[in-house]
């Protein structure tokens, strides 16, 4: 007799790194389109686009900032908020909830970043183009796992771990870098306001108060005063991800003995007509058990769940189309930046990457993850110079409107080609050996 399994539902990971793999695809049609548009007869009313003001607000309350603003400091809050969850998420439960799992993604992304800046400061050392070291430093995640996803479907999970360990940790440290050095200069009263809220925030937190709403509408606040302040916008998004909480009302067994009990309810209050709208008890045994669910979800969770498509395939696609667009032209007096930014994402990320690696696996401090080759490490480690997302992001914060950033832009599009494509190869290598054994 044949015995039918039902497939068991994808666990979060599994749902994580699709909604990235399809996002980065969707990321990459915009970023083309972008690019498109910025070399054709259409450039000028392209960019016309994103310049036109836009004001939201009430009364004598509004702020109005250009469409391509609203997109960078409001958008990417969103984006940040949750990557400031996802980090959160792997501090308390995931591959950064312990010193072993998280010793080897720590130190890669710590080589993977001070590498490429040393890189791109070679080339320039001095001058307006010094602004720009922080650009190499950043892994757009969702276009890694994209590439991944492409080169090699069937590798083994403990790399898609890693990558995606490493490119959380990586983000970290982007978001340190914004806060500390691309930031304006301070306006310390809206500062101090900011900071403030960030305290009501975690004193929800402290009190138990689990509902989304007053977390948003704080948060919203303290986009405000952030914005006002000088400080980056998107930095208010990773502040208000801190302050979510990751308790829950109930645990586990509670939650089952209530569902059991809930569905049983159900049942016998089934009126014979299998409608459920026709039976009072069956509806307040749904209610009982959406309650029941929300009470064992974590916060955390639920706004993580409710964010990842918005970000995925509306707030990065904006922002590509918003950002991606540059000139094929450059001017000479730019080239060092392009290759700056080029050398750093496609040389030094796989080089501090690897030397971190070495140097924390053979101090016996941590181990490669499982059915990872050195081969195979080299693959992903060029996977993470794909910077798009976070470098672009940065070199807009650098270069603002300047001739600069069209330079740091071609050279983050190639150096991202590049660097897809070298650990493209290298993973083939690696498999090519796996199959050899």
């Amino acid at each position: 007799m044949a015995v039918h399994l039902r497939k068991l539902p994808p666990t979060i990971f599994q749902r994580f790194f699709r909604t990235e793999t399809a996002g980065g695809s969707v990321l990459l049609l915009f970023g083309i389109a972008a690019l498109a548009l910025a070399n054709s007869p259409l450039a000028a009313p392209y960019a016309g686009i994103w310049r036109t003001p836009l004001a939201l607000g009430i009364a004598n309350y509004s702020l109005s900032l250009t469409l391509h603003q609203w997109v960078n400091d409001g958008l990417m809050a969103l984006f940040f908020l949750l990557v400031g969850l996802e980090i959160k998420r792997e501090l308390v439960v995931g591959e950064l909830a312990s010193v072993r799992k998280a010793t080897l993604p720590i130190a890669c992304a710590i080589g993977g970043m001070i590498v490429p800046a040393v890189l791109y400061w070679i080339f320039n050392p001095i001058g307006f183009g010094a602004r720009g070291w922080g650009i190499p430093i950043a892994t757009d995640i969702a276009f890694a796992l994209a590439a991944l996803a492409l080169i090699a479907p069937r590798g083994p999970t403990g790399a898609r771990v890693f990558l995606t360990a490493l490119a959380i940790v990586d983000d970290v440290g982007a978001v340190l870098v914004i806060a500390t050095f691309y930031s304006q200069t301070i306006a310390w009263g809206a500062l101090g306001i900011a900071g403030l809220l960030i305290l009501v925030l975690f004193g929800f937190n402290a009190i138990g108060v689990h509902r989304l709403w007053p977390y948003l509408l704080v948060g919203v606040v303290l986009w405000y005063f952030v914005h006002q302040s000088g400080v980056h916008a998107t930095v208010a998004g990773v502040a208000l991800a801190c302050a979510i909480p990751t308790r829950t009302r109930s645990n586990a067994t509670q939650f089952s003995r209530e569902a059991r009990s809930v569905l049983d309810r159900f049942d016998q209050t089934e009126s014979g007509d299998l409608i459920v709208l026709t039976s009072k008890g069956q509806q307040e045994a749904l209610f009982a058990l959406e309650y029941a669910t929300q009470s064992v979800t974590a916060p955390i969770l639920r706004l993580e769940h409710a964010l990842h498509k918005f970000s995925a395939f509306v707030v990065m696609p904006l922002f590509a189309a918003a950002n991606a667009g540059v000139t094929v032209a450059l001017p000479i007096r730019h080239a060092k930046i392009a290759v700056g930014v080029l050398v750093g994402l496609v040389l030094g990320k796989p080089l501090g990457i690897m030397a971190a690696a070495l140097l924390a696996v053979k101090s016996g401090v941590a181990k490669l993850p499982h059915a990872v080759s050195w081969t195979s490490l080299l693959g992903y480690a060029w996977l993470a110079g794909i910077g798009f997302t976070m470098s672009l992001f940065i070199a807009m914060l650098a270069f603002d409107e300047t001739a600069s950033v069209g330079a740091a832009k071609l050279g983050i599009l190639a150096g991202s080609l590049a660097a897809g494509v070298a650990g493209a190869i290298a993973l083939r290598i690696a498999s090519g050996f796996r199959n050899d054994k």
